[in-house]
């Protein structure tokens, strides 16, 4: 009888466009999250820079190009800045629940939303509500969907403004994807606020770290990542902090 599987299986995907940087090709390297041992598995890799979709974890292999890094805020030393705490003060009334990841329409309906204000031409503008549930619901690890609505009236809920997809990891939290209303009358920095109560929630909850997944210096689009000091980089020699210029959001 053959010996158990210790090891995963990693396998590369063939080259295509970089949807970051013109005129640069991408290549990810993956493997498969599932059996009882996925939190492990997506822990360990997490720390090595890997990223997770569904019940795959990858990372870029790029053969010519570095531009993708891994970036984590250190949630214990952050202190928002006069932007950022503006920012917590005039969204502090919306009600956040950490919810079990399954899709609603009311979520796929904001994503639509989104998309189609932020990103009419992204990758995900063809996702419809069947890839969407994929993307929620396909989790084999610890996640939930963090819901951020209005304050309700009358016992019913609030409006949705926002959500994000988060894996709760050993020593952090991954924001895998988050959403909002672009539109969302005196809101201010919505998208940024999302990442700030992570921030503040892996803190209360003795958290280290919050992964912000890949800054790339150069494409306009990252930018918001290094705005949420002090930050770490995963390079050769593991996770180190550094100091990008910071540009104050203006929304």
């Amino acid at each position: 009888m053959s010996a158990p599987v210790r090891f995963p299986r990693f396998f590369v995907t063939n080259p295509g466009p970089c949807p970051y940087l013109p005129g640069k090709t991408e290549r990810k390297v993956f493997t498969e999250l599932n059996g009882p041992h996925a939190d492990e598995l997506n822990d360990a890799l997490g720390r090595i820079g890997f990223r997770r979709s569904q019940n795959v974890a990858y990372r870029p292999s790029c053969i010519d190009c570095k531009a993708c890094v891994s970036v984590r805020v250190l949630t214990n030393d952050f202190q928002p800045n006069t932007t950022q705490r503006r920012i917590i003060r005039r969204n502090s009334d919306l009600v956040v629940s950490a919810c079990r990841p399954w899709s609603t329409s009311e979520q796929y309906d904001l994503l639509r939303r989104y998309l189609g204000k932020r990103h009419p031409v992204g990758g995900m503008t063809n996702m419809d509500d069947m890839d969407y549930a994929d993307m929620v619901e396909q989790s084999p690890v610890r996640s939930n969907v963090i819901e951020y609505r209005t304050p309700g009236r009358f016992g019913r809920l609030g409006e949705l403004v926002g959500a994000c997809l988060t894996d709760q990891q050993a020593d952090g939290l991954s924001m895998i994807y988050s959403f909002y209303d672009p539109d969302a009358e005196g809101r201010l920095g919505l998208g940024n606020y999302i990442i700030l109560d992570h921030i503040m929630r892996a803190k209360a909850a003795g958290l280290p770290y919050v992964y912000l997944g890949y800054w790339v210096e150069g494409a306009a689009r990252m930018q918001y990542k290094i705005r949420y000091t002090p930050l770490e980089r995963l390079g050769p020699e593991g996770w180190e902090r550094f100091e990008p210029a910071v540009l104050e959001p203006t929304a």
